[in-house]
């Protein structure tokens, strides 16, 4: 089997994807948005379940990109960063 998988043939990938760093102290004001909070809105709440149906993903996608493309969101030239819109 591959790396992904333990020695009870589960998939790990999940540990890693809801694993979060222990950094100290909290920052003030809203908590950032997280890349899963963006699947989620688009994906709903199953989004783990919906990515094993790799139909519907593919489908999911376009919904993604539109909804970003739609709102004409694109990098920022001088910071190379995603524009944020809430």
């Amino acid at each position: 089997m591959g790396g992904a998988h333990s020695s009870e043939n589960r998939w790990m990938g999940s540990k890693v994807l809801e694993w979060r760093p222990r950094t100290g102290k909290r920052s003030v004001g809203r908590p950032p948005t997280r890349w899963t909070d963006d699947i989620k809105r688009v994906a709903g709440s199953r989004w783990k379940h919906a990515a094993q149906d790799r139909g519907f993903w593919n489908s999911l996608q376009k919904t993604y990109v539109q909804q970003w493309t739609s709102i004409g969101c694109s990098y920022d030239d001088d910071s190379k960063k995603p524009c944020t819109v809430w």
